[in-house]
């Protein structure tokens, strides 16, 4: 449990540094919002199964995020 713990608040920190990068404001505001709310949403979860699943889905929307940011820069 202490491991997945570990992993989910890296996602956040890692999501929230990705939105850092976020050029308009109110896109910006909008992403650490939704953000926030996903997080809080989920925080009772305690299925294993469950929590790895939400971890998978996080890391490939920050990988989304990470590949807009990266085009909307070139």
């Amino acid at each position: 449990m202490f491991l997945r713990r570990q992993q989910v608040l890296l996602l956040y920190r890692r999501i929230l540094q990705a939105i850092r990068q976020v050029p308009n404001d109110s896109d910006r505001k909008y992403l650490k919002d939704w953000a926030r709310e996903e997080f809080k949403r989920n925080k009772s979860a305690t299925e294993e199964d469950t929590i790895r699943m939400m971890i998978t889905q996080g890391n490939m929307q920050l990988k989304e995020l990470e590949k807009t940011l990266a085009l909307a820069k070139s």
